[in-house]
């Protein structure tokens, strides 16, 4: 029985290593046609008696501006470039302030997932929050930091990481928001973008409130610093 079982688990294990590696090198190649967050949306759209809404428009990266993937670097994650995967310094500062928050009876927390993390997480996984999710997480992180280029990682995050309700990726976000392709998004716009991803249902890139403006003025300056351009070369040395 238990020379069963662990026959079982042997070939479970070996089947959910090649699908998802398979997936994942997949992947590598082709758009992502859909993710579990547009499902769960589109189903709660239903269940809230709403029009059900689906806009999203796969884009290649160099049909992407250059200043809206500065943007989501400058604004997320700004050692993407130079990690592989988890930005551990940026890991153990949020440790350190969730903790302070907690002592002082604060809700607000800070994360510290890197643009790698939230492309594993769209890409792949189910909106949870739970410590199988995470695990999940981490493994898809470390797979498409093996298979796949930081040029592929930001091409598939900005196609498909929640822009609004029912808006996905730059490209559709581009054309609702500012009525124009993203290859042809100004610094400002970008930023604007960029400022609303934390949460991009309560925050509105059409219609900014002031957080949303202080926000773009500081990742607007920060585009600033890097000299207004992305240049995936620079981690190449890493």
């Amino acid at each position: 029985m238990l020379k069963k079982i662990r026959q079982f688990l042997f070939k479970a294990m070996l089947w959910f290593f090649g699908i998802t590696i398979g997936t994942v090198i997949l992947f590598r190649f082709v758009p992502v046609p859909f993710t579990l967050l547009m499902l769960q949306r589109c189903v709660e759209q239903q269940f809230d008696s709403k029009d059900m809404k689906l806009k999203k428009d796969w884009v290649d990266l160099k049909d992407i501006s250059n200043k809206m993937q500065l943007a989501v670097v400058c604004s997320e994650d700004q050692n993407f470039l130079f990690h592989h995967g988890f930005d551990f310094n940026a890991i153990e500062k949020a440790m350190k302030y969730n903790e302070k928050q907690q002592k002082r009876k604060k809700h607000r927390t800070r994360g510290a997932s890197t643009i790698s993390q939230q492309t594993a997480k769209n890409a792949f996984l189910f909106p949870a929050r739970n410590f199988i999710r995470k695990g999940l997480e981490v493994y898809f992180t470390a797979l498409i930091e093996i298979f796949w280029s930081k040029q592929r990682i930001m091409e598939v995050y900005l196609n498909v990481i929640e822009m609004g309700d029912g808006i996905y990726g730059v490209e559709a976000a581009s054309q609702t928001y500012f009525h124009k392709h993203a290859k042809n998004l100004s610094q400002a716009e970008a930023a604007r973008i960029a400022a609303c991803l934390p949460n991009p249902i309560k925050f509105n890139a059409g219609s900014p409130t002031s957080y949303v403006l202080k926000r773009e003025a500081f990742i607007s300056n920060q585009m600033s610093l890097w000299g207004g351009v992305l240049n995936y070369d620079m981690g190449e040395d890493d």
